[in-house]
């Protein structure tokens, strides 16, 4: 039992329900921990939602009864996602990013963690009202940003490999069409890794037409399990919209075109922003 001042309470309590997205926490565990009433820790979280939707940090839900409590969802306001967007493109944009077959270097970017929560918390937002049990990606590029998203959301994260792992125990493999170059490829996602029935926010960092992102969709019907959504953090603008294997995701930037030749590169906000 900690005995704080209010202030120093307050400060605590938030830092406890910031570490702690989408989980329920009985008011009694906020009184048992500062030895107060509940009473006092009700006005302290009136204080405290009210600075969280203030200043676009998220919500503060409160649900009665002897099995209620308070939860902190994670949500960041569209003006402020925008801002990020809008940086994100201003970095995209430098020209030697530039890569064989229109893609762009992002490594440096993805191993920017401010960068990949900030983007997590939009992901976490756009899926706020959906039901998930886990966050999926493909191994590689796309693992901190999918970390990023299950850490807005609480949620676990499942790799499927490329390569069939020994240490993943038996697991489930697919072929599936590459939709940029219309190749064969390999994914494969051990048994444990995802119970039936689960349902699943598959999270990526580049889609061109899809084809990746769609192996991950097949492969979730050997698991019985549903895709809840799609995130992406950029996506190809210069598809055909008749390749586009995938049409119902989220994306923060969109690559709209690439000269390799005078080094322009185009992007803007993504789709998140057109959607209502």
């Amino acid at each position: 039992m900690k005995k704080l001042k209010r202030s120093a309470r307050l400060v605590e309590m938030t830092q406890y329900l910031l570490s702690r997205p989408h989980t329920l926490i009985p008011l009694t565990t906020f009184a048992d921990r500062y030895g107060a009433a509940k009473s006092s820790i009700s006005e302290d979280l009136v204080i405290i939602k009210e600075v969280f939707e203030d200043e676009g940090i998220g919500e503060l839900l409160t649900l009665a009864g002897a099995a209620g409590g308070v939860k902190f969802i994670p949500k960041i306001p569209k003006k402020q996602a925008l801002i990020f967007a809008e940086e994100l493109c201003s970095q995209l944009q430098q020209k030697d990013r530039i890569l064989p077959g229109g893609y762009l270097y992002m490594s440096d970017l993805l191993g920017q963690p401010s960068l990949m929560n900030e983007a997590g918390k939009i992901f976490a937002t756009a899926f706020a009202d959906q039901e998930i049990d886990v966050v999926m990606t493909m191994e590689t590029k796309g693992i901190p940003l999918a970390y990023a998203t299950g850490a807005q959301l609480n949620l676990p994260v499942v790799l499927v490999r490329r390569d069939h792992q020994v240490t993943e125990g038996s697991a489930v493999s697919i072929n599936y069409v590459s939709g940029s170059n219309k190749s064969i490829h390999t994914m494969s996602l051990s048994r444990r890794a995802l119970k039936e029935k689960s349902k699943v926010l598959i999270v990526d960092d580049f889609m061109k037409a899809g084809g990746t992102i769609q192996g991950m969709v097949d492969l979730l019907t050997e698991f019985d399990a549903e895709v809840a959504g799609v995130g992406v953090l950029v996506e190809s603008g210069a598809v055909e919209t008749e390749e586009r294997l995938l049409h119902d995701y989220v994306s923060l930037a969109t690559l709209t075109g690439v000269d390799s030749k005078s080094k322009e590169i185009d992007v803007k906000p993504g789709n998140y922003f057109t959607k209502r």
